[in-house]
């Protein structure tokens, strides 16, 4: 294995509400990142985070509207993301939470370092002031009229709040010109290239002090030279991503910092590339490699809302698709780093046809040919029949690669059906049923080539869809977890199914659903 590393976060998200979709997509994709990584690299050398936000007003609102204490209220939600997330398969290394000690302790210390810094103008990083500004109770952060619509906070709809406090600041304007340095040159990189468009308009206007502390706030970590103040959410969030692997000075951290991409929604990405950044260079501190923003998604055309009532939970499509149904059907309907919408009715629709149709029944009939024909053993194969399917897979693989590497897993995922795909054509074309009638040496080499596709298939899944991964996989007579801790070049190399090994056929992968829309008629 690689001596490389790759760390890989979520943002740790707001524990004010439960767990809801746009959560779960931004987590089942860094959780595909992962796996995928660890095939790369081996487990040992990738470490996945993710976590909760736990202070700020919204949150002590939330706790005294539920008639509970912040603490309790936290608890309680933290758990709610924990069982999502074991539900969803997700193989996070660590799940940090802002109100452990062990976070509290790193960000003190960063405050203590903050206080002593200077900029690269050669100003104190943070000072003391007073501001006077409109705040967005929402989005917990002042907002400038840049940053309105029709003079409200575009996330809320609602016009922010005049506001006057005397608080500590971050002299963010100091670091413009190093930040368009650094993101210009690559070196610190903001993905898709629209948002680095994004953030390098917003240097260029100019950056604005931010506050870091908050006066009238009591549910926070308090300043460590100012008791009167309470560390505001952004400073105190983003630091954990250092607080979780124990500080600068822990082999965690040596071993796996700089983070080589951070994962979020749009709407938080000027803080993860503007506030973040000049926070670590102030601490002097390497910057992380990539943070990658993506877009937002709709449901039937419109924003998910509660009043609306079109808001879906990510239980409620476990409970309809299965864990690996979701997550496939929730990354392959559009591109990443884009905009896109969800249908419900397309949802049922899609795992009827992709995944109960093309990939469950390519499975299941293969398997029972085999059964039927060769006594459920492999049967022995011809290297000079059908080389296609060697030569397809090893193109296959490279762009699977790239595509995986640049986060295009709805293209990643096109390269898998390709091969289910071709799979079930060669199956039309030579016709199984029929070379089973006295033709059983061109049946043999027909099976095998099949076969080897489909276990080559399913370690093409594996960072999408685990649990099918490891059932195909012990159907073709493997022990799984053996099998997938071999080298990536192990497991790509062709003809690595061994003759007469014993396969099962096994429950339906996928069983299909009627639409909801249909029943009716």
């Amino acid at each position: 294995m690689s001596n490389e590393k790759f760390y890989v976060t979520t943002p740790i998200y707001y524990a004010n509400d439960v767990p809801h979709l746009g959560h779960a997509y931004t987590t089942i994709a860094a959780d595909v990142v992962a796996r995928y990584q660890r095939m790369m690299l081996g487990g040992d050398n990738v470490y996945f985070l993710t976590g909760t936000d736990e202070h700020g007003a919204k949150i002590a609102q939330a706790a005294e509207d539920n008639k509970l204490k912040p603490q309790e209220f936290v608890d309680k939600i933290a758990a709610d993301f924990q069982m999502i997330w074991d539900r969803l398969s997700i193989s996070n290394n660590d799940f940090i939470r802002t109100t452990e000690d062990r976070h509290k302790e790193i960000v003190v210390d960063f405050l203590n370092k903050l206080k002593e810094a200077k900029t690269p103008l050669g100003n104190p990083v943070i000072y003391e002031g007073e501001y006077e500004g409109l705040y967005c109770v929402g989005c917990e952060t002042f907002k400038s009229e840049y940053d309105l619509v029709d003079g409200k906070c575009p996330d809320h709809n609602k016009e922010p709040e005049p506001y006057k406090e005397k608080n500590w600041f971050l002299r963010l304007s100091d670091y413009g010109d190093k930040l368009k340095e650094l993101i210009e040159s690559g070196e610190f990189k903001v993905l898709p290239e629209i948002r680095a468009n994004e953030i390098l308009g917003l240097i260029n206007i100019g950056l604005k002090d931010v506050a870091i502390s908050r006066q009238t706030l009591k549910w926070g970590i308090p300043l460590p030279f100012d008791k009167d103040q309470v560390t505001y959410v952004w400073v105190d969030a983003l630091s954990n991503y250092i607080s979780a692997l124990g500080g600068p000075e822990s082999d965690l951290y040596k071993k796996f910092w700089p983070c080589d991409i951070h994962l979020m929604a749009k709407d938080i990405l000027k803080f993860h590339a503007t506030i973040w950044p000049a926070i670590l260079l102030a601490l002097d501190l390497p910057l992380p490699k990539e943070v990658f923003a993506h877009g937002f998604f709709t449901v039937d055309g419109q924003k998910m809302s509660k009043t609306i009532g079109n808001v879906i939970a990510p239980d409620e499509l476990v409970d309809q698709y299965g864990t690996d149904a979701t997550r496939y059907l929730l990354l392959s309907q559009f591109g990443f780093g884009t905009d896109g919408d969800f249908s419900k009715e397309r949802l049922t629709n899609i795992y009827n046809a992709a995944l109960a149709n093309e990939l469950g029944n390519l499975v299941s009939r293969v398997l029972a040919m085999t059964d039927k024909n060769f006594a459920g053993r492999v049967p022995k194969y011809n290297v000079g029949y059908d080389k296609f399917f060697e030569f397809d897979l090893q193109t296959d693989w490279n762009r699977y690669d790239v595509y995986m590497k640049s986060y295009q897993f709805d293209q990643a995922l096109n390269v898998i059906w390709e091969n289910v795909r071709r799979c079930n054509a060669y199956i039309d074309k030579e016709k199984p049923w029929e070379l089973a009638n006295g033709h059983k040496d061109i049946l043999a080499d027909v099976l095998y080539n099949l076969l080897e596709t489909i276990r080559q298939t399913a370690i093409m899944s594996r960072p999408f869809m685990p649990e099918i991964s490891e059932r195909i996989l012990m159907q073709l007579g493997f022990e799984a977890e053996k099998e997938l801790a071999k080298s990536i070049e192990d497991l790509r190399k062709w003809a690595s199914l061994p003759l007469d090994q014993k396969i099962t056929k096994g429950e339906v992968l996928f069983p299909r659903l009627e639409n909801e829309n249909n029943k009716d008629k």
